[in-house]
């Protein structure tokens, strides 16, 4: 895991002195926290393309490993950032070969000579971004993993191409003029990030999925052209379902499935370890990563002292069972409020997602032990686990019939009772029927009883704000590919289920854009790398190979991962309601965070700045603080944009 960074300029430098090489080291030290060992600098002033690179040490931690690194046969200069896990089986393959060292970026470069590169990249295994100069060809190559795990960010500044694995790399160029994308702003407050391919500023995209982007030494300053996909989600959903499989054939395979991933994930030349929340998905991972080590493993979870946030204990239990070396820190709210502050700088644009606070924590605490971390992400997204795969089904069974009319006074007449009474009556319930959120989920449903279709339903479900456009002045919103890949999964499978066209939209859209984009910010601004086995993509094409009924079967998710993991860790320490990995924000923004919140969203403020509708924030802002309303995300969206403002625009 490492940071990258690079420009091929059209006239030098634009102004600066020194040439390429002092501009593209100063990009890469912006990104130091993501390669504190090293630093490497190539330049060729004459073509104007230059590559930086920061490493963090995991696989041949000799000078052998250092980047950017050039190809034996002197074509290619590759600065990468990721790991590489089949790249013992390629260098087999590649050999006989006068290696110099034992990286996975030697045995990429001579498969790009050897293979050619797209035939190469289609037959890496990992999780990468990086940039290549092919000297043959004077052209440049921006390259992501299949599911978006590492980031890519490129643009033009001037008559400069800028690149660099985040956005603080390219505002490092002198060059840099950033103008915030008030279209981007929009989506942000809808969705609580940053879609692809957009960022936060005009000009700036994200490198989609899957693909790889070509620039030219001769390149027009200001065109950008269109990724090239090498691999896509959607031919993996739409290859159909595996009818040779019966329930114990499907486990087996997919616990075959799982170990290899697993075993290829837990190679590296330094201390490793995994979360662990004592959920099914980080649950599995960890049991089948001590199945395969002959130490216990280190795990690390983090608790709250709020009882209704906490799952140490669930970590605990599974822990002791698999025996783990198992370290967990419990948070009081101070530790999560002195994170704040960090996170605009963490994560360069804005991002709303509140668990990037315990993330933060988690993995600065698993750091101090290990320097690379395994996670369960994915299972939600692959095996059907979310409650939204839940609700939306049997929200639309049952108020799809009835007039849109008659749902829109049930919407009204479950907001007429505030959240925090809802919760108590949830609190009220028998212990397995208990639902500790049970105000927040009620008033979810209101605002999406009156849809006029199931897809409506979804977008819905997963907006923080309906009409974000009339929020942010001088924006709308503007397409998005999760959508486009969606639209064009939902035609190629005419009848798609509903629940199968949330579970394919989550894992293009919500996957990338939230999840990945939190744990890699969160675990690299403490130089941890983080490897997620749930998305190696020949365990994701198995997954959409299998009939829905194997995911979700009465009432329950992700029922086959669970046969899988109850081979491992007994039932009764797993089977409990789902807990989502959160803070308890909604008090926090009552209490502690108050005069934070509230300078931030000072109504004279928000009108000089002049970039969101003062008189909404403030509404919403005085409903929640008088307990009427809970409307923490909706307010957690504005003030990180008005954080990340502050410091950066």
């Amino acid at each position: 895991m490492c940071g990258l960074a690079g420009l091929l300029a059209a006239t030098g430098v634009n102004g600066a002195s020194g040439g390429l090489a002092p501009v593209v080291r100063a990009m890469a030290l912006a990104l130091i926290h993501r390669g504190p060992d090293a630093e490497g600098v190539w330049s060729d002033e004459e073509q104007g393309v230059a590559l930086a690179h920061r490493r963090l040490a995991i696989l041949d931690l000799s000078a052998e490993g250092q980047q950017p690194m050039l190809s034996a046969c002197g074509r290619y200069v590759l600065a990468f950032n990721g790991e590489i896990y089949n790249h013992p089986e390629l260098r087999r393959e590649l050999s006989p070969h006068a290696w110099r060292g034992h990286s996975d970026t030697e045995v990429m470069l001579e498969a790009f000579s050897r293979w050619g590169f797209e035939n190469a990249i289609r037959r890496l295994v990992g999780m990468f971004a990086f940039a290549l100069w092919d000297r043959s060809k004077r052209q440049l190559v921006l390259v992501r993993d299949r599911l978006g795990e590492k980031p890519l960010y490129y643009g033009w500044q001037g008559d400069a191409f800028l690149f660099g694995s985040e956005l603080k790399a390219l505002a490092a160029h002198p060059a840099w003029h950033g103008e915030v994308d008030r279209d981007a702003l929009a989506l942000f407050m809808r969705y609580g990030y940053v879609p692809l391919p957009h960022s936060i500023w005009r000009g700036v995209r994200k490198l989609l999925p899957g693909s790889y982007l070509t620039i030219p030494v001769d390149a027009a300053p200001g065109v950008l052209p269109e990724p090239t996909a090498y691999w896509r989600a959607r031919d993996a959903a739409v290859a159909g379902v595996r009818s040779d499989l019966d329930d114990q054939a499907a486990a087996d395979e997919l616990d075959g499935q799982l170990r290899r991933s697993v075993a290829g994930q837990m190679v590296a030349d330094v201390p490793l370890g995994a979360f662990l929340s004592g959920g099914v998905d980080s649950s599995v991972i960890v049991a089948l990563m001590q199945a395969q080590s002959a130490r216990p493993v280190r795990t690390f979870s983090i608790g709250f002292t709020e009882s209704d946030y906490d799952e140490a204990v669930h970590a605990r239990a599974v822990a002791a069972h698999l025996g783990t070396d198992h370290t967990e820190l419990y948070l009081a709210p101070s530790d999560a409020l002195a994170v704040i502050p960090l996170l605009p700088e963490m994560f360069d644009e804005p991002f709303g997602d509140s668990s990037q606070i315990p993330s933060y924590l988690v993995a600065a605490m698993a750091r101090r032990h290990v320097t690379v971390s395994l996670s369960g992400d994915g299972g939600d997204e692959l095996f059907g686990g979310y409650n939204r795969y839940f609700w939306g089904r049997r929200i639309w069974r049952r108020v799809g019939p009835l007039p849109r009319m008659l749902r829109h006074g049930l919407g009204r007449s479950l907001t007429a009772i505030p959240p925090a009474a809802w919760d108590r009556i949830g609190q009220a319930l028998p212990r397995g029927l208990r639902q500790p959120t049970l105000g927040d989920r009620l008033h979810k449903l209101a605002d999406v009883v009156d849809v006029a279709d199931p897809d409506e339903l979804y977008r819905r479900l997963v907006s923080q704000h309906r009409q974000p456009a009339s929020m942010v002045i001088g924006g709308r919103e503007a397409s998005i590919w999760a959508d486009e890949e969606a639209a064009a999964f939902a035609a190629d499978v005419r009848g798609a289920d509903f629940t199968e066209r949330m579970m394919f939209h989550d894992l293009v859209g919500y996957m990338a854009d939230d999840i990945l984009t939190k744990v890699d910010r969160a675990a690299m601004a403490s130089s941890l790398e983080t490897r997620v086995p749930l998305l190696d993509h020949r365990l994701i094409e198995f997954a959409w190979s299998l009939p829905l009924h194997m995911k979700i079967r009465n009432g329950q998710g992700k029922w086959l991962l669970r046969q899988v993991l109850y081979r491992y860790v007994p039932r009764q320490l797993i089977e409990r309601p789902k807990q989502g990995f959160g803070i308890p924000l909604d008090s926090w923004l009552r209490g502690p965070l108050r005069d934070w919140a509230e300078d931030l969203l000072d109504e004279s403020r928000l009108r000089s700045e002049g970039y969101l509708d003062a008189s909404q924030v403030r509404l919403k802002w005085k409903e929640h603080l008088s307990g009427r309303r809970n409307w923490q995300h909706w307010l957690w969206n504005v003030l990180m944009f008005q954080a990340w403002r502050e410091r950066w625009a």
